[in-house]
């Protein structure tokens, strides 16, 4: 890569400029904003940087089923809880590893605390709620309320 030096008029230093010298910076603004467009926020939070967990919510007959995607964070890790008709997914994934800050030549992976919370579209049984994790990824089933179910009505031929 090319660099251009910069003359500067009012003293004899001469500072090399480096136009990509910020890109990381740009990069991560630009991948915090696509995140809170597309529903994926990242914030800080009292100087601590949170990320939320991308998750699928699909209907079935019975039950309403959240998948969460969490590859790298500990089962004991996870919380989840249901306030209201919004539920929430939270835990931390650790950062454990013996490398120095310096040795590093990319971390992009988010490491921290994370939060989710998601409004439910349908009424659930919240008392009969199941979570499975496996694999990185945590799956709770939300079972509807009977008034919620599709009943069938047999048509009685006269």
């Amino acid at each position: 890569m090319a660099t251009i030096d910069r003359w500067r008029p009012y003293g004899t230093a001469v500072e090399r400029w480096e136009p990509f010298r910020n890109a990381n910076e740009i990069q991560g603004e630009m991948n915090r904003l696509l995140d809170r467009f597309f529903g994926r926020p990242a914030s800080l939070v009292a100087g601590e940087r949170m990320w939320a967990p991308l998750a699928d919510m699909y209907e079935t007959k019975d039950d309403l089923l959240v998948t969460c995607e969490l590859p790298g964070v500990r089962e004991k890790e996870v919380s989840v809880s249901i306030t209201g008709d919004v539920l929430t997914v939270k835990g931390e994934r650790r950062f454990e590893r013996d490398v120095e800050v310096e040795g590093f030549h990319r971390l992009e992976r988010v490491y921290g605390k994370f939060e989710r919370s998601m409004p439910l579209p349908i009424p659930v049984q919240a008392d009969k709620v199941k979570a499975t994790y496996r694999d990185g990824v945590l799956e709770i089933r939300l079972p509807k309320v009977e008034e919620v179910k599709p009943k069938e009505i047999k048509i009685e031929v006269a």
